[in-house]
C-alpha cells in the first residue's frame, strides 16, 4: 500500500479522505496547522478518531514553513500527496486577504517544490467551484473560461491551478486539480450553511438567509466527494501528444503536460430555501428566517458538469440531500450530546 501525505488532515474533507485511506490499509501522514479560524476542539476530535489507526502519523505544521515541510519530505518517502490545506471561504477572504494569499498560494508552491524534488508520483489538490466567478452559463464546465473571479478566495484557487500546470509542464510532475462544489456531512465545518442552519434551528435562534433564499448550491455529500478524490488519485496523468487546435476546446486536451482538472460535485443544485425546509423536517422544528441581501463575492447558483470526471473514473454521486441531512443531523446530535 502507498504512503500518502494529506495536508489539512484535521480539516473536514481532509479528515474524511484520511479515514478512508486508512481503512483501505494505506499509511497516511497528516499535516495541519490547527489554526483557530473555527473551533480547534473539533479539529482535535477528528484527529482523535484518526489516531485509532496504527498507520496514521500526524504533524502539526504549516505548509508555508519551508524548513518544516522540507524536513517532513526528507523523513518520509511519500508516493502520493493529497493537498487539502487552505484558507477557505469566500466571505472570510474579504477580511484576511494576506493570510489567504500566504496559505493558498505560497503554501501550495512550497508543497509543489518538495513534490518536485522528491519525485512524488501524483499530487491531487483542492480547487473550488468559486473559480467560475460571475459565469452565467449553467452547469459550470471545465471548458468554460475562468478569468473573472469575484472573490480573493477564488483568485487564489485559480492561481493554484495555473501554478500546478507550470510544475506539470516544466518538471513532469503529475497533478490533478478538483474543483469542489459545496461539500457537507458529518464532522463538517461550523461556518458552513448546513451546520449553521442545524445549530440555529435546534437553539431557536434566527437564520441569516441571503438573497431571500434565492441562491442555489450544488451540495455534495462528503462520502461521495471522498470516493471521487480517491478515484482520481489512482488515475495518474501522463504527458500526451498535442491535440489540433480545431478540436482542443478542453483544458485537459489543450495541454500536453501530465495535468488534469475536474469538477467534483453532485450535479443537482438545491435552493437554500429548500435546504432549510429539509433540515426543519428532519429536526421537527421550524426555523426563524431573517432575510438579507446578496453578499459581496457570492454567486446565484453553482452547478457542476461532472461528465469528464465520470468518464475518467466512473464517479457517481449517490447521496440525496435528504439522506445527507439525516446523516449530518444524526452526527450533530450525537457529537454535541457529549458536552461539546
Amino acid at each position: 500500500m502507498n504512503h500518502i501525505l494529506v495536508t489539512g488532515a484535521a480539516g473536514f474533507i481532509g479528515f474524511h479522505v484520511t479515514a478512508r485511506l486508512l481503512s483501505q490499509g494505506h499509511r497516511v501522514t497528516g499535516v495541519d496547522n490547527l489554526n483557530s479560524h473555527y473551533d480547534v476542539r473539533l479539529k482535535r476530535d477528528r484527529l482523535t478518531e484518526l489516531r485509532q489507526f496504527e498507520t496514521f502519523e500526524f504533524h502539526e505544521a504549516d505548509i508555508t514553513d519551508v524548513e518544516s515541510l522540507s524536513h517532513l519530505f526528507v523523513q518520509n518517502p511519500f508516493q502520493k500527496v493529497i493537498h487539502l490545506a487552505a484558507e477557505v471561504g469566500v466571505r472570510n477572504s474579504l477580511l484576511k486577504p494576506l493570510e489567504y494569499v500566504q496559505s493558498n498560494v505560497l503554501g501550495f508552491v512550497n508543497l509543489l517544490e518538495q513534490c518536485r524534488l522528491k519525485e512524488v508520483e501524483h499530487v491531487v489538490y483542492a480547487s473550488s467551484s468559486s473559480v467560475y466567478g460571475a459565469n452565467r452559463k449553467i452547469p459550470y464546465s471545465t471548458h468554460d473560461a475562468v478569468d473573472h473571479p469575484i472573490s480573493l478566495y477564488a483568485a487564489t484557487k485559480r492561481a493554484d491551478e495555473l501554478i500546478a500546470h507550470s510544475y506539470s509542464h516544466l518538471y513532469d510532475l503529475p497533478t490533478t486539480g478538483l474543483r469542489f462544489f459545496t461539500v457537507y456531512g458529518p464532522w463538517g465545518r461550523p461556518d458552513m450553511a448546513v451546520y449553521l442552519f442545524t445549530k440555529a434551528i435546534l437553539e431557536g435562534t434566527p437564520i441569516k438567509v441571503f438573497n431571500h433564499g434565492n441562491l442555489k448550491r450544488d451540495f455534495t455529500y462528503v462520502d461521495d466527494i471522498v470516493s471521487g478524490v480517491l478515484g482520481v488519485l489512482e488515475q495518474i496523468p501522463v504527458r500526451t501528444e498535442p491535440v489540433s487546435e480545431s478540436t482542443a476546446d478542453d483544458l485537459n486536451e489543450q495541454t500536453v503536460a501530465p495535468y488534469r482538472l475536474y469538477n467534483i460535485g453532485n450535479h443537482q443544485p438545491v435552493g437554500i430555501a429548500r435546504l432549510i425546509d429539509v433540515i426543519e423536517q428532519r429536526i421537527g422544528k421550524p426555523a426563524i428566517r431573517e432575510n438579507f441581501p446578496m453578499q459581496p463575492g457570492d454567486v446565484l447558483e453553482t452547478y457542476a458538469d461532472i461528465s469528464e470526471l465520470q468518464q475518467a473514473t466512473g464517479f457517481t454521486p449517490s447521496t440525496s440531500i435528504e439522506q445527507g441531512i439525516d446523516r449530518f443531523v444524526d452526527w450533530y446530535l450525537a457529537y454535541h450530546s457529549r458536552g461539546r
